[in-house]
């Protein structure tokens, strides 16, 4: 089974989590005056890489809270997760992040 780390709870089993889609996509400041173009880009066009990806995650089956994580596609393996509202953290300063361009 795949161990989640909520950055609230710790280390919990994958079943107790949701994920949100990708994270850090900042909503239109001013709505009204989105085009309709624009307001379908924001709710509908997300990047979907191989590779690592920054998602938003909920831990549903326990503290209730949403959290970001990076995690590889391509392996299913999260790299790290953080709270929300902090800063995407650098993939060189992570001990087990793939080098650029690299699998």
């Amino acid at each position: 089974m795949l161990l989640v780390t909520c950055p609230y709870c710790g280390a919990r089993p994958e079943i107790e989590f949701h994920c949100g889609g990708e994270a850090h996509i900042a909503r239109p400041t001013l709505p009204s005056a989105t085009s309709d173009a624009e307001w379908a880009d924001y709710l509908f066009t997300r990047t979907n890489p191989k590779g690592i990806h920054a998602e938003r995650w909920l831990h549903s089956h326990g503290c209730g809270r949403w959290f970001n994580a990076l995690r590889n596609t391509a392996t299913d393996a999260f790299l790290v997760t953080y709270k929300m509202g902090e800063t995407r953290p650098d993939l060189s300063t992570l001990p087990d992040a793939p080098k650029a361009g690299g699998r």
